[in-house]
């Protein structure tokens, strides 16, 4: 299995998480992961139960896409260090929608289980809902999944998932089953029934062109030919809606990334490789500089959250550069690289009550050592280009490095996914 949902969702909840949920909920960080090692599954069992259920599956699909978001650390521990906020409401509204009236006696259940106070295993498991769902939604989102194929897709990972839910849970008895087994069977056999409905109805279409074809004579030929082909055309999309393998896409960035550390779009290349062609457009900055740029870039980006005063800066807001590389294994930036630098200079010459922070990222191969010490020097490399091209000393705020702290994709996935990892960012503290 290329892609590990249990795990995706676990690396959101980090050391960082932790201490940030220990420390506002007056729990030890033993407590606090041992509540998080039981929430995980179970949000994503409920998940599971409701896809089961037979239930409106574009619906389901439409609300994990919606908190994709989430699926962050800074944003988890951003609410938690703000009490929750908008996030805890949020997470309660999914958590009614996938358990009901059952989310007390889960929250009990989680409570005993991890040994801390019963508000705090609630406050917990509001806040990581969302986040847990929204690592689903991004990879629907970025695998364009549809109705049928994210239900085959739950299907592939229920196993995992069950097999994750603690012992001392009775969640199967919560949700009024004999066992979690049964859930597995219910699943299965609802994505088994989809691939059957489609290649059925395929097969059917096909074998009445076929006797067409037979009946016909003369000059239909050509038009039971055609129908044929229509037939055949018809079995292939079936057969990719109805759990066939869907193609990755490749997502190009096209919103601010605010609250977004990990993720980036994929031409966020940073090892020397060539920038996806895209729309060239020409950012006009409140000076009257012109800057020739690229469609949702940064500069396009950034210059709309800066115009925007109903829009906050904050340490969750980050912008993801889209056209900075180095040279392979380096710090150095490459020439090219230099036409963005020179951009965001003159971005912040432009507002300058802005501040930002640099922050860079590896993947998770090599050394996680070597990699912290690499994104440090990128970060860094990129902040001294900036002073270089005679930024205001005020308007930077440091430059971080970390790592593969926040990579998503395993060391042993392909490049296209680990890439997604590898980037440059830039956090808008005061604007």
């Amino acid at each position: 299995m290329s892609f590990d949902l249990l795990e995706s969702a676990k690396s959101i909840f980090n050391s960082n998480v932790v201490s940030q949920a220990s420390s506002q909920l007056g729990e030890s960080e033993g407590g606090i992961q041992k509540a998080l090692s039981g929430i995980v599954p179970v949000v994503l069992t409920g998940l599971l139960n409701k896809a089961g259920s037979g239930g409106d599956a574009g619906g389901l699909l439409n609300m994990i896409k919606g908190v994709a978001g989430d699926a962050n650390p800074s944003v988890v521990a951003g609410a938690l260090q703000s009490g929750g906020g908008g996030l805890l409401a949020k997470g309660g509204d999914l958590l009614r929608s996938l358990f009901g009236d059952k989310i007390s006696s889960i929250t009990g259940m989680l409570s005993s289980f991890a040994g801390i106070k019963e508000s705090s295993a609630s406050t917990l498991l509001q806040t990581a809902a969302p986040a847990t769902l929204g690592a689903v939604g991004q990879y629907a989102t970025q695998n364009n999944l549809t109705p049928n194929s994210f239900l085959s897709f739950l299907n592939t990972q229920k196993d995992s998932i069950l097999n994750a839910v603690p012992g001392g849970l009775n969640l199967a008895g919560i949700l009024g089953l004999s066992s979690l087994g049964d859930l597995g069977k219910k699943l299965g056999g609802l994505a088994a029934g989809l691939g059957a409905a489609g290649m059925g109805a395929a097969a059917g279409a096909a074998n009445s062109t076929v006797n067409a074809v037979k009946q016909s004579g003369g000059g239909r030929w050509i038009w039971s030919l055609l129908l044929l082909l229509v037939a055949i055309v018809l079995l292939w999309y079936l057969m990719k809606g109805c759990g066939g393998k869907n193609p990755e896409s490749t997502p190009v960035s096209d919103s601010i990334t605010t609250s977004q550390l990990a993720d980036s779009a994929a031409n966020h290349v940073t090892e020397g490789g060539p920038v996806v062609s895209r729309e060239s457009i020409q950012v006009t900055l409140p000076d009257g500089k012109v800057l020739q740029a690229y469609k949702g870039g940064i500069e396009d980006q950034l210059v709309t959250f800066l115009k925007d005063d109903s829009r906050p800066a904050g340490k969750d807001v980050w912008f993801d550069f889209d056209n900075l590389n180095f040279k392979t294994g380096s710090a150095e930036l490459t020439t090219e690289s230099m036409t963005q630098v020179n951009n965001i200079a003159a971005i912040l010459k432009a507002f300058p009550k802005a501040k930002i922070k640099i922050g860079g990222y590896t993947d998770r191969t090599g050394d996680s050592t070597k990699n912290l010490k690499l994104s440090q020097e990128r970060a860094t490399a990129v902040e001294t280009a900036l002073k270089n091209e005679k930024t205001d000393m005020k308007q930077l705020l440091g430059a971080e490095g970390y790592g593969s702290q926040f990579a998503k994709a395993a060391a042993t996935a392909p490049d296209d996914e680990r890439k997604k990892d590898r980037h440059i960012s830039v956090s808008v503290r005061e604007k």
